[in-house]
């Protein structure tokens, strides 16, 4: 009976002691492996808007429609602007025919030698001047003119997908107000928002593994880069242009998110990209490539760069400076003496 009591605790405490080292595993795990949950498909969006105002005569293109760069999606009453157009260009015309008519009667004038004055022939001078500069004008304006009427026509900058299409022909746009959207299919990313914690164990160049909540399949990528920076929610600029700390500390402190940027690769051809789908992002640091970039924070000790210094070379306070180095290293041993005694005086 005793024999089979010490099996029973021996198999009781392996068994304790599996579950231990599966729970350390699992924690160690999930707290230090670079994956979250908590990601998002991220894409440029091309705000649509036009550069001159007026009636819309023309849609061109409808709700989830793919457009290519250099496609029309709308156009707007062109009329007007052919009018002004053909204005301009009249105008030019007849001041192009003064600055003829004022360059004859200069030359005439300068023909004529002592019978003319000074003061006339001048006269006739700047009149060319004025007309040589209006007719610069006018034709800056015709090339305004046209430019207005070829900007009646909208056209798409990138391929993209329409979405919040609601135009319709004989609405008002103005210029400037963006009237739908264009999401740019050519820049889809995911952005995962990764604990503080875990930064150490992400690269640049980085493999990723990508699922989206609700689809199957996975899309394979790679990091592109981390976030600079978040918004700090314990300080503000206050009305002196000095920090506005908060006065409280809280106790639970939570490990701030920062948005890590994955660039994909390959997205298999049953998923369909949205905008602000979920997605969960692993990252594969231990098959990093061998060109990966490191991501060491600027400043930290330990790290050298332009203008830093590692944690080991930087001088602390209260450490007295080698004669040997810095500007006065070359100066002569009387020089040493005082500045000995100054530091003396000064550690005193």
């Amino acid at each position: 009976m005793r024999f089979y009591s010490v099996i029973k605790g021996l198999i009781t405490a392996l068994a304790v002691a599996a579950a231990a080292a599966c729970v350390w595993l699992l924690w160690q795990y999930y707290e230090y492996a670079p994956r979250t949950p908590d990601g998002r498909v991220r894409a440029d969006v091309v705000q649509v808007a036009p550069d001159v105002s007026g009636l819309v005569t023309q849609v061109f293109v409808h709700e989830n429609q793919i457009v290519a760069p250099g496609e029309p999606l709308f156009e707007i009453d062109a009329e007007r602007f052919a009018i002004a157009r053909d204005l301009a260009r009249a105008t030019l015309a007849a001041r192009q025919a003064a600055l003829a008519h004022a360059r004859r009667v200069h030359t005439r004038n300068q023909g004529l030698g002592e019978l003319v004055s000074d003061e006339v022939l001048e006269e006739s001078r700047t009149r060319v001047d004025e007309l040589t500069a209006l007719v610069a004008q006018d034709r800056a304006d015709v090339d305004l003119a046209q430019l207005n009427l070829d900007r009646t026509r909208v056209v798409s900058t990138v391929h993209g997908k329409v979405t919040n299409f609601a135009l319709q022909p004989g609405q008002y746009a103005r210029a400037g107000q963006p009237v739908f959207a264009l999401v740019d299919m050519t820049s889809f990313r995911v952005e995962g928002y990764f604990e503080e914690t875990k930064l150490r164990r992400i690269q640049v160049g980085d493999p990723a593994r990508i699922t989206l909540m609700g689809q199957t399949g996975v899309i394979e990528g790679h990091v592109q880069g981390i976030a600079g920076g978040i918004e700090d929610s314990e300080r503000r600029t206050g009305g002196s242009l000095l920090a506005d700390v908060k006065p409280t500390f809280n106790w639970v402190r939570l490990a701030q998110r920062i948005p890590v940027r994955i660039a994909l690769d390959t997205v298999p051809d049953h998923i369909s990209l949205v905008i602000g789908q979920t997605a969960s992002v692993a990252i594969d640091h231990q098959n990093r490539p061998a060109d990966a970039a490191p991501t060491s924070a600027p400043g930290t000790a330990g790290t050298t760069g332009t203008g830093g210094a590692s944690g080991a070379d930087r001088p602390r306070q209260g450490d007295r400076p080698s004669p040997d180095s810095g500007p006065n290293s070359g100066l002569e041993s009387g020089a040493d003496a005082d500045t000995d005694a100054a530091w003396k005086d000064a550690r005193a």
